[in-house]
């Protein structure tokens, strides 16, 4: 760290910096080790962490969550307002905001994104349906709702709402939005704290400061403070860590459970484990037939048999070291209105056997999960659940796959299961609910699983004010899923990520955004 001169320090006293702000610097690139590639960088057809989580880099939203991902806070607007009757909300645009190519950020780009994200059958738009329209006037953009909708300033801070330039987006060969959007994130240009620079799929993308943010640091200058990130791919867990502890990499993410006591006694690093709304799970394709096959998972009393056969406690422990915690809903116990407090489906092999016999599958029969190749913990999930079910006669097929590939199967429908982890992008349980039981939005985690009852209950839910009703809504739909649902809750965790000892301020929220904009490094 340098050393500030006595007369700095006086210089900085009579200026009111306070002491904390002078011990951030400025400069340098953080590198950091991811496990996975992005894919797609645009925020609106999208539904990939791997994406989403450098999309918060590059695109700002109207408001912003809060690090503790409960509320929300000013972002590209500095004001926002309710009407009594719950149907306009009017927004306070920032003076001089701009995008990353200098180019003003006008009501118009405000207006059109918003429109953009409200198209039906896109993947988020559930979150902004409410819009009826939008009008503009100088900074003030009013927004007309068509019920009140009780979430719709949470969503404000998601992704899928972030704000695009709408002249240069439109400028993009393609007929569609579709061809459009994917012409436009090969170089995207957004808002956000840092701005694109290069990207080698499978390798190495390469952000580096927008020098048009419009957010202040400690020292009263505008932020970043880094003069760009560097994200690394390294798929494989042991390769990340081994990076970070030889010093290539500042940063790792997603550290395996079994390496957490190791990477925290090591005096170089800070093994931090930032609370989160992160639960694991299996998902099931549950349609009648896969890839033209009869599929068991349909029957729901063989998804039940599957849960009562998986011990959640033994794979917490072999998988987390006992750092996870059972799920006692689809949801974690921090998103808002979940219900529940026993953990999902105690270990009962003989009831197990049972609800396989009553299904038609006494001898059990033969299915495969995608899991990730070179992730300790998926794969230690599926070794465990490999042996677990060969009790009740199921034959696991393991079969270890890159992201892509994973993902690319799963949006198909043409998996038979997959080892899955959520984290929620809101404040609200509207999101994860949507997700994975609101049939009309992806199929249920692309899963073909439909119940019309969760189906109504969401709907509902979506323009119900009374927050009474509201969290009945929710405890229905809970505890629908949870009985039938085509997924194997496992268990909810905070966010491993290790750190050199040299990196500070990165923050990694409970709803999974990376926050590099207030991250320095010590030199």
């Amino acid at each position: 760290m340098k050393i500030l001169s006595i007369a700095a320090i006086t210089a900085a006293l009579l200026l009111g910096v306070s002491s904390s702000a002078m011990a951030v610097e400025r400069g340098g690139v953080m590198t950091y080790a991811r496990y996975a590639d992005s894919m797609f960088l645009d925020p609106v057809l999208n539904d990939a962490n791997v994406d989403i989580w450098i999309l918060s880099n590059l695109y700002d939203t109207l408001l912003l969550p809060t690090d503790d991902g409960k509320g929300v806070q000013p972002g590209l607007a500095t004001e926002w307002k309710v009407s009594d009757d719950g149907l306009t909300v009017t927004i306070t645009l920032r003076d001089g905001i701009k995008f990353s190519d200098g180019s003003p950020i006008t009501g118009e780009d405000v207006k059109w994104s918003l429109e953009r994200a409200a198209v039906p059958d896109t993947t988020w738009q559930f979150l902004v349906a409410s819009i009826a329209s939008i009008a503009t006037e100088g900074n003030t953009v009013t927004i007309t709702l068509a019920h009140p909708d009780p979430a719709f300033i949470s969503a404000l801070t998601v992704f899928n709402t972030a704000i695009m330039p709408k002249a240069l987006f439109e400028a993009e060969p393609g007929a569609t939005d579709a061809d459009k959007a994917k012409a436009f994130a090969e170089h995207p240009v957004g808002s956000g704290p840092f701005m694109f620079a290069s990207w080698e799929r499978g390798s190495t993308m390469k952000l580096v400061k927008n020098p048009y943010y419009w957010d202040k640091g400690e020292d009263g200058e505008p932020l970043p403070y880094l003069d760009g990130v560097t994200f690394e791919v390294i798929p494989d867990d042991a390769t990340r860590i081994l990076r970070l502890q030889s010093g290539e990499v500042d940063g790792a993410e997603l550290i395996p459970y079994a390496r957490v006591s190791e990477l925290k006694a090591d005096d170089k690093l800070n093994m931090e484990m930032f609370p989160s709304t992160r639960v694991q799970y299996i998902s099931m394709n549950v349609r009648p037939q896969v890839n033209g096959a009869d599929n068991p998972l349909s029957n729901p009393k063989v998804r039940e048999a599957l849960n009562y056969a998986t011990n959640k406690e033994a794979i917490i422990q072999i998988v987390t070291h006992g750092v996870g915690t059972p799920l006692t809903s689809f949801m974690s116990s921090a998103t808002p209105m979940h219900t529940g407090t026993d953990p999902l489906y105690p270990v009962d092999i003989d009831k197990a056997k049972a609800l396989m016999a009553e299904a038609g599958f006494p001898d059990g029969f033969s299915t495969s999960l995608l899991v990730l190749a070179g992730n300790q913990d998926e794969i230690g999930i599926g070794t465990a659940v490999q042996q677990m079910w060969a009790a009740i006669g199921v034959k696991l097929e393991l079969q270890q796959v890159d992201n892509a590939t994973r993902t690319q199967q799963y949006r198909d429908g043409t998996m038979s299961m997959r080892v899955s982890a959520w984290t929620d992008d809101i404040a609200d349980p509207n999101e994860i609910t949507s997700y994975f039981a609101y049939s009309p939005t992806i199929d249920a985690l692309h899963s073909g699983w439909k119940s019309e009852e969760a189906d109504k209950l969401y709907e509902a839910s979506q323009s119900e004010t009374d927050p009474a009703k509201r969290a009945e809504e929710y405890a229905r739909i809970q505890e629908i899923f949870n009985t039938e649902g085509p997924t194997i809750p496992l268990y909810e965790t905070p966010y491993p990520v290790a750190l050199s000892k040299t990196t500070m301020g990165f923050n990694q929220i409970p709803l999974g955004n990376n926050i590099f904009r207030a991250t320095w490094l010590d030199k």
